[in-house]
């Protein structure tokens, strides 16, 4: 069984989106092994948050945490530097060097210096082709618990966009930024009808490092699934509501997107 966690960056989903996805697989079978791929740009601590809690503790057991590192970007220093990227060694059990076969021996000593300088002491690192595992590597214990430094989240507490209200006008707008990226979303009503010319122009002009929409047109309703120069468009049964997330580098984020996003609305 597969299930995507939406709501934006992990650090916002990990709350009430991937607690709903838990429970869906929960109440559908008793699956032997549960694995959870957040992106590249993830907060792993925050899912480990949740999966630690009590809770989850009756239901589950926390094994090993695998961070897959692309090990030819260990010399770049946006990739080295990032919080993200350190905060994913941080609480890693187990590295995977991926792409081995294209990695120098002098990238492969870069590597194990920063696992020793931001993971626990002997941790093991394997190279490995195309994340290729033995999934043998993954019955050991988490040792989430005993992770220092870095900040722990039981629980979430806050009151999610996704919850409020859509307004009397129609849509609703939501920010946020951290480690040098914006993320930008909005819901619209199901009364508001998109031209889907206008739109997927829109979309395909965006600068931005992830784009994910439910949008419903004057030609149907389309999921879209957008990173980088991959375009993904699916047409979709039905839905609620449409909405739309814009991920971009702060640098890019542009204050004229939700105009635009406006004028591909068809006049009712």
């Amino acid at each position: 069984m597969v299930f995507e966690v939406p709501g934006g960056c992990m650090c916002c989903a990990a709350g009430l989106p991937l607690e709903m996805a838990l429970s869906q697989i929960f109440f559908l079978g008793a699956p032997d092994r549960l694995i959870i791929e957040p992106t590249g740009l993830g907060h792993p601590a925050e899912v480990l948050g949740v999966l630690a809690t009590d809770h989850y503790q009756r239901l589950l057991e926390l094994r090993t945490t695998v961070a897959l590192v692309d090990a030819r970007g260990i010399n770049e220093a946006q990739h080295r530097n990032h919080p993200s990227f350190i905060q994913q060694l941080a609480v890693a059990d187990l590295v995977l060097a991926n792409k081995a076969d294209l990695v120098s021996e002098s990238d492969l000593g870069e590597l194990r210096k920063c696992l020793d300088h931001h993971c626990a002491a002997n941790i093991a690192m394997h190279l490995t082709e195309y994340g290729s595992m033995s999934l043998d590597l993954l019955d050991g214990r988490s040792s989430w618990l005993q992770v220092p430094n870095v900040q722990h989240h039981p629980s979430s507490h806050y009151t999610s966009v996704s919850d409020v209200p859509i307004p009397d006008s129609g849509f609703l707008w939501a920010t946020n930024t951290g480690e040098g990226y914006t993320s930008q979303g909005w819901r619209f009503s199901a009364e508001k009808i998109f031209s889907y010319v206008k739109v997927v122009s829109f979309l395909k002009g965006l600068r931005a490092e992830r784009i994910k929409a439910v949008l419903i047109t004057d030609a149907g309703i389309f999921g879209y699934n957008i990173s980088g120069p991959a375009f993904s468009e699916i047409l979709i049964d039905d839905c609620m509501e449409s909405r739309l997330e814009i991920i971009s580098a702060e640098s890019d984020s542009d204050s004229r997107w939700e105009e635009a996003l406006m004028e591909c609305l068809v006049a009712r």
